[in-house]
């Protein structure tokens, strides 16, 4: 039976209100942000702590994904079309569709994760699973399609999707930015936010129903 009040967690920052998915047996969490937007003097700076709000904050539509070319869809779509063995025209015509079809949002302000669980009990200390996307530091993000299942969730793992920064604004190193950083380095921001999204997981993750100490990184590719 589908549950009518939608699912509220404390997180540390605040409140968060997600969505019942599977008849009320998946409670998911999107674009929940675990650092401050990376926008401004925080631009090609470490990842700064999220500022805390009142109320309850909806998680219930993705964030931006980070500021990127897009091939990672197409190659992916173009990869599908190809598999149907249509012939060349059918093809051509289809992937020239595909092209078209809008594309999530981009924004400097991406650093944002999605929870799916099936427990919001501390107590339960359910195993965790943080998934990485790839994209050769350039593409990707923890909300493409083909990452929306809820079928780890299905056998009583908590999952965990991030978003990162990308390319130029992720990884961009120079020595100015260096003579700047109270560490002397500059650079490998892309990699800071995983850390930080790690970090709000370990702090966060047992309101969700989730083990701070069971905690398995996964990916593919750059992740």
């Amino acid at each position: 039976m589908a549950k009518a009040e939608d699912p509220i967690v404390s997180a540390a920052a605040g409140a968060l209100q997600g969505t019942w998915k599977n008849k009320g047996e998946i409670a998911v969490f999107r674009g929940v942000p675990f650092a401050a937007p990376p926008v401004g003097d925080l631009r090609w700076r470490p990842p700064a702590p999220v500022e805390s709000w009142s109320g309850e904050r909806k998680a219930q539509k993705d964030g931006p994904t980070a500021i990127q070319r897009n091939t990672a869809f197409e190659l992916f779509m173009n990869a599908l079309v190809e598999g149907q063995g249509w012939n060349r025209l059918r093809a051509a015509a289809v992937k020239t569709l595909l092209s078209k079809a809008p594309r999530p949002k981009q924004s400097e302000d991406c650093l944002y994760l999605t929870v799916r669980t099936p427990s919001l009990d501390a107590a339960a200390k359910l195993p965790v699973m943080v998934w990485i996307h790839g994209g050769d530091h350039q593409d990707g993000s923890g909300t493409d399609v083909y990452y929306a299942s809820n079928a780890l969730a299905e056998l009583g793992v908590v999952t965990v999707s991030i978003n990162y920064r990308l390319g130029l604004m992720g990884y961009f190193a120079h020595p100015e930015l260096a003579e700047e950083s109270e560490h002397g380095f500059a650079g490998n921001y892309g990699t800071l936010d995983q850390i930080a999204a790690l970090e709000w997981v370990r702090d966060n993750i047992s309101g969700f129903g989730g083990d701070p100490d069971n905690v398995t990184i996964f990916g593919e590719s750059a992740g």
